[in-house]
């Protein structure tokens, strides 16, 4: 019976959800549905039709803008959902810096999102010099706020916040710069993961005592900065609340861990009305500004059949923009085997152990994801040698690499990152040829480092070194890439061994990437030993160009 009633709660959330889509385009709300429906909201058609574009394949490295409110703070990650949970320290930061949740709430912070400093061409300047071909901006996180012109949701920063769009104004700048330009989509979570603003202090002088959400309404927001705008569609309504009764902050901890924090990609069964609104704002998303990339922060696609909505729309309007070729990509993460080859699954913080058979990518950042101070002034970033490493990794394995940088509250990024995209620039000044455009050859590479697969993995994974060696190909030359300076400046590459099974042909010539001079090489049964010039000493990697029959 129970089960009974739960199929019949689904059905009926679709089939309303359904009803509202048709309606919508009924009255033109989508121009780009004229194009011809190449592709049908199933797994079977996205896996069926979808090849992943050269344009993507080609560029190797992108560079990510994962900005929002969060970054306000300058207090790392997941400040939106922790500042409204007794015990943690960002909620003690927000407690002494903004007051308490009662009364000073996230939705107070957004509106403190000046963006004053952002100066977009600069940044995106650098980042096409750091070797970036492909530029991503955040268009919304789970804390709810469009980061955009938002048609359908009026928590946005055209009205709160920078008072700007911030993601039409992105877009027009890297696209002068020739860049492709995608969006990050992280708000089908916001229906859980902003519960926690539903709650109440356990303990202290405010035991019991709801939190903002709770209590705010439309009305309240007359004569205030917020009047027009309801707080229940930005805090997403009381969806899972927590009980009344809770005496100690270790009881909240563990009942909002349990019952909030949880990676749900399902629609909640008891408001559609978040489900329709999450389809029409990211609709609206991709036929304002025509990404050619999407990132969606999910494991497969969010929120059940919206998403695969979602995804056959995009694809078919993106055909109806590049003259019916497919130019559209969709990252997703932690897919089956079955769904791999409808979408590019991404792998966060993550790597592969060898060669895969699709195209995939890694994200990962310097840092938080949202901007923390901390790690600036404790100089505790990834340095640039550890970007590089990664990246010549990942590519060597059918990857792409995408890097977030963060950015303060002000739109600013600060010393440290910087001279860490400068470094990264001199390197890929160089040695870009054995990064972009390249493929796989036969094998990923050598060396003693293991590193690890799958989700996460980069904090287990062992720092590369010279002794590793990555491979890459591109137009009758292999690229040979070591992870460090040899001793003695004396490169051997044992894969490339005289009567190697993998390179059986001749080696013709070697040169340094970047340099017209051959270099002096041997070649025996145990490997290719070349000496590298000294003037490439304290590089944090260094490529080789090699040809000859060993292709």
């Amino acid at each position: 019976m129970q089960t009974r009633d739960k199929h019949a709660r689904a059905s009926w959330s679709r089939r309303t959800f359904l009803q509202a889509s048709a309606g919508a385009a009924a009255m033109g709300l989508q121009a780009a549905n004229a194009a011809p429906a190449t592709f049908t909201p199933t797994w079977d058609s996205l896996v069926e039709g979808y090849r992943t574009p050269d344009w993507f394949r080609d560029a190797k490295f992108g560079i990510w803008a994962h900005w929002g409110a969060q970054c306000v703070p300058e207090m790392g990650d997941w400040y939106a959902r922790r500042m409204y949970i007794q015990g943690n320290w960002q909620y003690d930061h927000h407690i002494k810096t903004y007051g308490h949740p009662t009364k000073s709430g996230f939705m107070e912070i957004q509106n403190r999102w000046k963006a004053e400093n952002w100066d977009p061409d600069a940044l995106l300047d650098l980042y096409v010099k750091a070797g970036a071909k492909y530029f991503v901006a955040m268009a919304n996180h789970h804390d709810n706020l469009d980061a955009y012109n938002s048609k359908y949701h009026g928590w946005n920063t055209m009205r709160v916040g920078p008072r700007k769009d911030l993601i039409g104004t992105w877009a027009k700048a890297a696209r002068a710069r020739g860049l492709r330009f995608g969006v990050s989509n992280h708000g089908a979570h916001a229906w859980h993961w902003f519960q926690s603003a539903y709650g109440y202090d356990p303990e202290g002088p405010y035991a019991g005592q709801r939190y903002d959400a709770y209590h705010l309404t439309k009305a309240d927001g007359r004569g205030k900065w917020w009047e027009g705008l309801d707080p229940q569609e930005l805090y997403t309504g009381r969806n899972i609340v927590m009980p009344d009764g809770f005496k100690t902050i270790r009881s909240v901890e563990a009942w909002q861990e349990s019952h909030t924090a949880h990676w749900d990609e399902k629609p909640p069964l008891h408001n559609p009305a978040f489900t329709r609104q999450w389809f029409l704002r990211c609709r609206d998303l991709l036929d304002s500004y025509r990404p050619d990339l999407i990132y969606m922060d999910n494991h497969g696609l969010p929120l059940g059949q919206a998403g695969l909505d979602i995804a056959a729309h995009y694809y078919n309007a993106n055909m109806a923009w590049n003259g019916g070729k497919l130019e559209a990509v969709i990252n997703a993460k932690q897919l089956p085997t079955e769904w791999r080859e409808g979408v590019v699954e991404d792998v966060e913080r993550g790597f592969r152990e060898n060669i895969e058979p699709l195209p995939w990518q890694t994200d990962t950042c310097l840092g938080d994801w949202h901007y923390a101070r901390s790690l600036f002034d404790n100089h505790q970033y990834k340095p640039a040698s550890t970007v590089i490493h990664r990246l010549c990794d990942i590519v060597s394995k059918n990857g792409n690499l995408l890097l977030s940088v963060p950015l303060r509250g002000d739109g600013s990024i600060d010393a440290d990152e910087r001279k860490i995209l400068e470094d990264i620039a001199a390197w890929m000044a160089r040695n870009g040829e054995a990064i972009h455009g390249t493929r796989p050859w036969r094998t990923f590479g050598e060396g003693p480092t293991r590193v690890g697969s799958g989700m996460f993995s980069e904090g287990s994974s062992k720092p590369l070194t010279a002794e590793d060696i990555r491979f890459t190909t591109k137009g009758g030359v292999l690229y040979a890439i070591a992870m460090g300076w040899p001793r003695g400046g004396l490169l051997r590459i044992q894969t490339l061994a005289e009567g190697s099974a993998l390179a059986p042909g001749a080696i013709e010539n070697v040169q340094a990437v970047g340099a017209a001079d051959s270099l002096s090489f041997k070649r025996n049964h145990r490997w290719l030993e070349v000496q590298l010039p000294d003037g490439l000493a304290g590089s944090p990697a260094v490529a080789l160009r090699i040809r000859g029959a060993v292709l």
